[in-house]
């Protein structure tokens, strides 16, 4: 599953993947900031980063569909926490109504706000995917550590991606178990409530127990919380010449962004 689903595209020869590891993180999170800075109507801006996001993914020779997909998954979850911008936000009143007592007001600077953090969280969302896809996990953790990311920080990354897909596994067999002891289509929403949570609550145990196994192991065999590797990346003169240039087009991109309102 880890292989078919993740680590699909890490093997393609492409000039994204043959960059050096901290060269890929940085230049991710540069990408990050330079969409946060952003002004709500700085459409401009937005549109120059999808366009840099495209081209990096086609550089990658990974399919474009499949990464607008992935990071499409980030949309609805975003939507939900940010569902209260627009009735908030003060301004020009688009919609008005009440309900359970309470007056609402949509504004348009609300939606423009919404539509802001819609825009940057997928575009985030979309270059880190693209950070997975191309670069080995075990290298993406090298990168942090060498940012001077706490060990104990990267080291839960490393053992949350190493043990996602077991529980992964252990929930689809606790899934498969159910519905073989199951007849018909089940009962009321309240008994699938309470079997959902004696199988949440199952899953919690055996990864709590999982855990405790996992890390005597590691204490037995000498693990003192740092992350080893026997090959260690070399930043060259090319990979600081391309994050100066990646960090130039960003720098226009966002400083075409703060212009268009203006017009």
């Amino acid at each position: 599953m880890q292989h078919a689903v993740l680590d699909r595209y890490l093997q393609r020869n492409s000039l994204v993947h043959e960059l050096e590891p901290r060269l890929k993180l940085v230049a991710v999170l540069a990408y990050i900031l330079a969409a946060t800075t952003l002004p709500m109507q700085g459409w401009l801006g937005y549109i120059g980063l999808a366009l840099l996001a495209a081209l990096a993914i086609l550089a990658a020779r990974v399919p474009l569909g499949l990464m607008l997909r992935r990071s499409a998954i980030a949309l609805p979850f975003v939507g939900v926490v940010a569902l209260s911008v627009p009735f908030t936000r003060g301004g020009d009143e688009l919609w008005n109504g009440s309900l359970l007592g309470l007056h609402l007001a949509v504004t348009a600077e609300g939606l423009w706000l919404f539509a802001g953090i819609l825009i940057k969280s997928w575009l985030s969302v979309l270059m880190v995917g693209l950070l997975v896809t191309t670069t080995p996990m075990a290298r993406v953790l090298y990168a942090l550590r060498a940012l001077r990311l706490p060990a104990v920080l990267v080291m839960t990354i490393a053992l949350m991606y190493r043990y996602l897909f077991v529980l992964a596994e252990e929930a689809r067999r606790l899934y498969v178990a159910r519905e073989s002891r199951s007849v018909g289509k089940g009962g009321t929403v309240w008994w699938r409530a309470r079997v959902l949570g004696g199988m949440v609550g199952s899953l919690f145990i055996r990864s709590y127990e999982r855990s405790e196994r996992v890390y005597a192991a590691m204490l037995a065999r000498g693990f003192d919380g740092e992350m080893r590797s026997l090959e260690e990346p070399c930043w060259r003169g090319r990979d600081t010449l391309l994050l100066a240039f990646w960090l130039l087009l960003l720098a226009a991109v966002v400083s075409l962004g703060h212009v268009l309102p203006s017009f």
